[in-house]
C-alpha cells in the first residue's frame, strides 16, 4: 500500500513538474530553433530575453499593473469582505456569490464582455481598461481570502477595544488589520500572480503598442520560433515561484489562510 502511495505521488509531482522542467531545458538550448531535447546547451536565449525591447517594455507594464490591480482589488476587498463578515446584511450570501463569481466565470468571457460593453461605448484608454479588467478579476481573491482570516479572528478582541474607548474605525485599524496581515499579504502575493500571468482578458483590451508580456510573448511566437520564449518562461516561472516561497518562508502564510 505505502508503495502504490509513493508510486502515485511521484506520477503526481512529475505530471505537475514535468512541464515546467521541459521548458527551462528548452530555453537552455544553443540551437536556432526551439526543440526537446536540445543538442546543447547554452544561455544565449537567456541573455536575449533582456535584449528584447518589447519584452523589456511589456514587463514594466505587466509589473505595474500587477501592482496597481492588486492595490486596488485589496481597497476595495478588504471593507467588503469585513461587512460580510461581521454584519448579517440583507442578501449576504448572495452578494457574496456576485462578487466572487469572477473566479468561476471564464476569462474569456470577462475580457469580451469589459471590451463590448465597458470599454468600447466608454471609450476608455487601453492601460486603463487594463487596469479595471485585472482589479475585477482580483476582487473576489481578495475577499475570499481576507474573508477565511477573519473567520479565524475572534469578535471579542475588537469588542473588547470597542468597549475599552475605541472607535469602529479605531478598532478595525488596530486590532482586526494587525491580525490579519498575514491574510492580506497572501492575498497580494496570489492576486499579483495572477494578474501578471493573465492571458484572456488581456488578449480582448490590449491595443497597439500596449500589451502584457504574456501578450507580447504569445505575438511574438507568430513570427519567431527560437527559444527564447521558452527561456522567458522559465524565467517567470522561477519568479512566481521565487515570490511564493519568499512569502511563505518569511510570513508563513500556510498557517494563516
Amino acid at each position: 500500500m505505502r508503495i502504490a502511495g509513493h508510486t502515485l505521488l511521484a506520477a503526481v509531482m512529475v505530471f505537475l513538474i514535468g512541464p515546467f522542467l521541459l521548458i527551462c531545458i528548452a530555453g537552455l538550448s544553443a540551437g536556432e530553433t526551439l526543440a526537446f531535447p536540445p543538442e546543447a546547451l547554452s544561455l544565449r536565449w537567456v541573455a536575449k530575453v533582456f535584449e528584447v525591447e518589447s519584452f523589456r517594455s511589456s514587463f514594466a507594464l505587466s509589473m505595474a499593473l500587477g501592482l496597481g490591480a492588486t492595490g486596488a482589488a485589496l481597497l476595495l476587498g478588504i471593507p467588503a469582505a469585513y461587512a460580510l463578515e461581521r454584519y448579517d446584511l440583507p442578501g449576504r450570501e448572495a452578494v457574496r456569490g456576485v462578487v466572487t463569481a469572477p473566479i468561476i466565470v471564464p476569462g474569456i468571457i470577462v475580457g469580451l464582455a469589459l471590451l463590448r460593453h465597458l470599454v468600447i461605448p466608454a471609450g476608455i484608454p487601453v492601460i486603463a481598461a487594463l487596469f479595471v479588467a485585472h482589479t475585477a478579476l482580483l476582487v473576489p481573491y481578495a475577499v475570499r481570502i481576507t474573508s477565511a482570516s477573519l473567520k479565524n479572528l475572534r469578535v471579542d478582541m475588537e469588542e473588547a477595544a470597542v468597549l475599552l474607548g475605541a472607535s469602529r474605525a479605531g478598532a478595525f485599524f488596530r486590532v482586526v488589520l494587525p491580525n490579519i496581515r498575514n491574510g492580506i499579504m497572501a492575498a497580494f502575493v496570489i492576486g499579483f500572480v495572477t494578474s501578471f500571468n493573465q492571458v484572456p482578458v488581456s488578449l480582448f483590451l490590449s491595443g497597439p503598442g500596449v500589451s502584457t508580456l504574456p501578450i507580447d510573448m504569445m505575438f511574438y511566437m507568430e513570427f519567431n520560433y527560437d527559444p527564447s520564449v521558452a527561456a522567458l518562461s522559465g524565467l517567470l516561472a522561477l519568479m512566481s515561484l521565487g515570490i511564493v516561497l519568499v512569502a511563505e518562508r518569511l510570513l508563513g502564510l500556510s498557517r494563516y489562510v
